[in-house]
């Protein structure tokens, strides 16, 4: 929470001229309500379950033309599940860790004042944020965000993706 993942992941999308999907912003359109009204109503577990098929519809789109070139920008909690981990895993997909101290990160979503359902106190922040640390440590590349700009931290990714991206040249 608070690392940037959407804003970043919308400036490397424009940079590239691919798609990006938010995963929180998915699911809110297919239920109708905001991540905060289904964590109410369905309880974590219930969205977990959400967050799961959403992310598996994504991965497995047809649209060859979109699934090469798809950002998703995926939840706190989406990378922590193991059966998420591993769906991107077959998928192919390159994971991105956007990195920045606990103390950062709790000033932006306060900053942000909106209603995230597991940021609460300092301490469950920290506890939540202890918590997920062994999960978001094998994310294939980490980034750093503390004093970078959101174009900095796109141009960091994009390298990361250059063999990706530029075409193979045979002879």
């Amino acid at each position: 929470m608070g690392a940037g993942k959407t804003t970043v992941g919308r400036t490397l999308a424009r940079r590239l001229g691919w798609t990006f999907k938010d995963l929180d912003e998915v699911i809110e359109h297919r239920q109708g309500k905001s991540v905060a009204g289904i964590f109410a109503e369905a309880g974590e577990a219930g969205f977990r379950l959400m967050e799961s098929a959403a992310l598996e519809e994504l991965l497995n789109q047809k649209e060859e033309a979109v699934r090469g070139s798809l950002i998703v920008g995926l939840g706190g909690g989406a990378f922590v599940q193991p059966h998420n981990r591993a769906s991107l895993e077959k998928a192919g997909a390159i994971t991105v860790l956007l990195e920045a101290p606990l103390e950062e990160l709790r000033r932006r979503c306060t900053r942000d004042g909106g209603t995230r359902p597991l940021a609460r106190g300092e301490k469950e922040f920290a506890q939540l944020f202890e918590e997920r640390r062994a999960a978001y440590a094998l994310a294939q590349f980490r980034v750093e965000t503390m004093n970078k700009t959101v174009e900095e931290v796109a141009a960091e990714i994009e390298h990361i993706l250059t063999p990706v991206t530029e075409p193979e040249v045979k002879q």
